[in-house]
C-alpha cells in the first residue's frame, strides 16, 4: 500500500477513535471512566439518608443509582458526597461533584449557574407542625409565629413575602436541626417541600404532622454543569426509562409510601 494511503488510513482511524471517546470533561466522558461523584443529602429520611450502618438509602439515592447505571456506572463506581441547599451550585460549578440529586427544585435563577435534567418528581411547599397544634392550618396562620427553614433555601422567605409578613424566620444548617427545634418548642413550624417533611413524620408520628395544604409547585431535577447538552439528554432518557419500567413507582412506594404522603403521578420530562 502506498505511503500516502497508509497515512490516510491512520488519520481516518485516529479520527474515528477520537469521535467514539467522549470529552473527559463532560458527564459522558466522566461516566466512561466507570466512576461518578454524586451529591446527595445525608439527612432526609425516605429521600436520601446515610444510615448508621454506612448505607445510602432513599428515593433520591435510587434515582441517582438508576441514571448512573444507564450511563454505564455501577453502584460501586459511585462516590457519594454530601451536599446542602447552600452548596449545591458551588459543588457543581467547582467540579466537586458531577451530579446533584438532592430534592433540587428547578428554577430560572439556578439555571443561570447550572443545568438541569428532568424533572423526576413534583411536590409542593408545606408546613410541619406539632401534632397537638390545631391553630396552624396554613401559611396565613404564621403571623407572630417562629418559622424554621435551612440556610440557603427559599421556602421561609416565600412564606414571609406571600402569606405572613409578621412571621419570625429562623434558619439552621440542616432540616433535622429545625425538627429538633420544633419538638423542643423553640419554633412553631418548619417549612420546605411536603415530601421532605413527610420523612420526618415517619420518625415521630405521634408528635408531628404535615399540615397537608401545599402552596407551591416544586419540580425536582438532576443538577449538572452547564454546556453539556449530551449529558443532559442522556439523563433525561434515563429518567424516562426509570419511569417507563416501573422502577420509579416501585422506589417511591418503598421509600415514601410508609409516611402516608400522597404519591404523585410521574412528571413529564421537559428540561431538554
Amino acid at each position: 500500500m502506498p505511503l500516502v494511503r497508509v497515512i490516510a488510513v491512520l488519520l481516518l482511524l485516529t479520527g474515528l477513535a477520537s469521535c467514539s471517546s467522549p470529552d473527559p470533561n463532560t458527564l459522558l466522558g466522566k461516566a466512561d471512566s466507570g466512576h461518578l461523584t454524586i451529591g446527595i443529602r445525608f439527612d432526609q429520611p425516605g429521600l436520601a439518608e446515610h444510615t448508621l450502618d454506612g448505607r445510602f438509602v432513599g428515593f433520591d439515592v435510587d434515582v441517582a443509582e438508576f441514571v448512573a447505571g444507564q450511563l454505564g456506572v455501577k453502584p460501586s463506581g459511585i462516590t457519594w458526597r454530601e451536599t446542602t441547599s447552600a452548596t449545591r451550585e458551588t459543588d457543581l460549578t467547582s467540579g466537586t461533584v458531577d451530579l446533584v440529586v438532592a430534592t433540587y427544585s428547578i428554577t430560572d435563577k439556578r439555571k443561570q449557574l447550572i443545568a438541569f435534567a428532568g424533572p423526576y418528581f413534583e411536590t409542593g411547599q408545606d408546613l410541619l407542625v406539632r401534632r397537638s397544634d390545631t391553630a396552624i392550618t396554613g401559611p396565613e396562620a404564621l403571623n407572630g409565629r417562629r418559622l424554621c427553614s435551612v440556610t440557603g433555601s427559599t421556602p421561609a422567605q416565600e412564606v414571609k413575602a406571600r402569606f405572613a409578613q409578621a412571621v419570625q424566620l429562623v434558619e439552621y444548617p440542616r432540616y433535622p436541626d429545625c425538627v429538633t427545634a420544633l419538638l423542643a418548642g423553640q419554633v412553631d413550624a418548619v417549612t420546605t417541600d411536603g415530601v421532605i417533611l413527610a420523612g420526618y413524620v415517619t420518625q415521630n408520628p405521634e408528635l408531628l404532622k404535615v399540615v397537608g395544604k401545599p402552596f407551591s409547585t416544586e419540580r425536582y431535577g438532576i443538577g449538572l454543569r452547564k454546556g453539556d447538552p449530551q449529558g443532559q439528554a442522556a439523563l433525561d432518557d434515563a429518567i424516562k426509562k426509570m419511569i417507563d419500567t416501573g422502577r420509579w413507582a416501585d422506589s417511591l412506594r418503598a421509600n415514601i409510601g410508609p409516611s402516608g404522603y400522597p404519591l404523585p403521578a410521574p412528571p413529564a420530562v421537559t428540561e431538554r
